[in-house]
C-alpha cells in the first residue's frame, strides 16, 4: 500500500508540476537519466517514478548512466544542486534572495538582471506546489526551468 500511495504522490507529481510548454527543451534528469531512463528509456514518467522509488531520484542526479550526451552539463548540475540543498534554495526562494539562489542561477548562466524575475516565478509555482503538497526537489527544477 505504501508503494502504491508513493508511485501515485510521484505520478501526481509530474503530471501536475510547472512544465516548460515544451518539455523537449530541457532535460530533466528524474526522467531522462539514472537506472529508471535505462530500464524505461521510451516512457519519461516510468522512468522518473522508478528514479524516485530506487532511492528518491538521487542516483538520477548525479549519475550519467542512462546518457552522456544527456545527462551532463549546467542543467545537470543544477539539479544536483537543488537535490543536495533543497531545503536552503526553497528557504531563499521564500524569500526572493540569497547565495544559493545566486549560485544556481549562476550554474545557468542567468543574467544577473534577470535572477529577480525567475525568482518570483518559481516563487509563484513553488508556493502553488506547497499548497498541493507536492513540492520537492524535481518540482523545484521543472518550476525553474519553466520560468527561464
Amino acid at each position: 500500500m505504501k508503494k502504491l500511495t508513493l508511485c501515485a504522490l510521484v505520478a501526481s507529481t509530474l503530471m501536475t508540476g510547472n512544465v516548460a510548454a515544451d518539455e523537449s527543451t530541457y532535460v530533466n534528469p528524474w526522467k531522462h537519466c539514472g537506472i529508471g531512463a535505462m530500464i524505461f528509456d521510451d516512457n519519461s514518467t516510468a522512468a522518473a517514478i522508478s528514479n524516485v522509488i530506487w532511492d528518491l531520484g538521487t542516483t538520477a542526479v548525479s549519475s550519467k548512466v542512462s546518457s552522456v550526451e544527456s545527462c551532463d552539463g549546467k542543467e545537470i548540475k543544477t539539479a544536483q544542486f537543488i537535490q543536495d540543498n533543497y531545503k536552503k534554495v526553497l528557504e531563499e526562494t521564500s524569500q526572493g534572495e540569497g547565495s544559493h539562489i545566486t549560485a544556481m542561477l549562476n550554474m545557468l548562466e542567468i543574467d544577473a538582471n534577470e535572477h529577480t524575475d525567475v525568482v518570483k516565478s518559481v516563487r509563484l509555482a513553488m508556493a502553488q506546489q506547497l499548497q498541493a503538497n507536492n513540492a520537492s526537489a524535481q518540482t523545484y527544477y521543472q518550476a525553474l526551468m519553466a520560468s527561464l
